[in-house]
Order: C-alpha cells, then sequence, then structure tokens
C-alpha cells in the first residue's frame, strides 16, 4: 500500500509540483492549503506523514506541529518542515517544536522524496519494510503472503489491504469511513457497511483454530488490531 503524505503549502504552484512528483515517486497524496485545513483533514483521517510549509495562512506550519505533539494520536505523526529560513536558530525552532526533519527551499524533488523516505524507515519502519511482524501475524507484501504463527492465511486482495494497513497501525481505532478512504481510496463510492462484510471475512481467515481474535470491535468507532493480543 502506498504510504499516504498530506502537503500543506499555500504556494499553489509548489502544492502542485510536490503533489504531481511525490505521486510519480509512489506515494499516494492529498494537499492542504493552510494550517486550518490541514488539522481538520488529520482529523479525518491521519496521514503517514506530513510535509509542512512553516509560513501559512490562518494557522502557521509550527503551530500546526506544535498543536500535532499535544494531541495523544498525533504525538507520533511524522513531520519534515519546509522553509525559506536557513538560519541555524531557525533550523533548531522547526526541530524543537517537533520536526523530524527540515528542509530549505529551493530544494530538489528527488532530495524531499529521498528525505520522506529516510524519515519513514526511522519512524514507521513498517511502510518502508516488506514484512510487517505484530505478534503470531506476518505480513510478506513482496509475495503477498500472510502466515498466522505455522499456518499460511490465504486472503483476498481486499483483506489483504485491510490487514496490511491495521498491522502498520497497531492499537488504533479507525472508523469504517477512515478505512475506506485508506483501502479502497476517497475517489472510489462503497457503502460503509462494506468494511463489515470484509473484516468478517478477515476475522475468519484469521481466526480458524485460534482463540485470541487480533481485531478488535470498538462499538459506535470501528476497527483496529488488539496490541492485546501480540
Amino acid at each position: 500500500m502506498k504510504p499516504y503524505v498530506l502537503i500543506v503549502e499555500d504556494e499553489e504552484s509548489l502544492a502542485t509540483l510536490l503533489q504531481y512528483n511525490l505521486d510519480k515517486e509512489a506515494f499516494r497524496v492529498a494537499v492542504a492549503t493552510d494550517g486550518e485545513e490541514a488539522l481538520l483533514m488529520i482529523d479525518e483521517g491521519a496521514p503517514d506523514l506530513v510535509v509542512l510549509d512553516w509560513m501559512l495562512p490562518k494557522v502557521s506550519g509550527v503551530e500546526v506541529c506544535r498543536r500535532l505533539r499535544a494531541r495523544p494520536e498525533t504525538r507520533n505523526l511524522p513531520i519534515i518542515m519546509l522553509t525559506a529560513r536557513g538560519e541555524e536558530s531557525d533550523r533548531i525552532r522547526g526541530l524543537d517544536t517537533g520536526a523530524d526533519d527540515y528542509i530549505v527551499k529551493p530544494f530538489s524533488m528527488s532530495e524531499l522524496a529521498a528525505r520522506i523516505r529516510a524519515v519513514l524507515r526511522r519512524i514507521r519502519p513498517g511502510l518502508a519494510e516488506d514484512n510487517i511482524r505484530h505478534g503470531d501475524l506476518v505480513i510478506d507484501r513482496a509475495a503477498h503472503r500472510v502466515r498466522r504463527g505455522a499456518r499460511e492465511v490465504r486472503l483476498g486482495p481486499t483483506e489483504f489491504r485491510l490487514l496490511d494497513y491495521l498491522m502498520q497501525h497497531p492499537g488504533r481505532v479507525f472508523s469504517r469511513e477512515q478505512l475506506l478512504d485508506a483501502v479502497w481510496g476517497s475517489d472510489v463510492y462503497v457503502e460503509a457497511r462494506t468494511v463489515d462484510v470484509h473484516i468478517g471475512r478477515l476475522r475468519k481467515a484469521l481466526n480458524d483454530g485460534f482463540e485470541d481474535d487480533p481485531i478488535r470491535t470498538v462499538r459506535s468507532a470501528g476497527y483496529s488490531l488488539d496490541v492485546e493480543a501480540a
């Protein structure tokens, strides 16, 4: 599954250029044009990484970073700060606010893509590796295989993507709408109850012969991969 990157940039030409190039680099990209919109989009569905401009209308990039770091649910969200400020004091301020990396304009698109991959490898290694392990569950992305303990689990493509996404965020509860956007895509219309059907199929495949169900249902909220089952 492509890592989801949110670009927060008010300069339209730069935002378009970033979106185009990161899409070519195999990222799933969305754009917010001010800090307020960025915070709303993150509330609706947290990205895997944020590329955040320092100077933004409504809410500054530094303030967006500060607010994200203050929330438990986004405290560890990877953030790369973009800025025209190149002085050491400004870089230190950006990093002290909570940014994971800092890149000064102008920069090359290949450099930004490399920085994004480096941050994801460091902070979200599950997005950069072919194998993800959680308890007795192992996903091999390269071979498109899943194992639970010594048993191979046969999954359809949608169930595979669902499990992959949940294993990238163990313990986090996702609503049906968030899972639809992440697994099916925001540009495809699918009824929210469809998620329940595929979660049921995923559970049946994973739990054959096992007592512990790694998929947790949270009433009126959604689903998560249970960290207690790890």
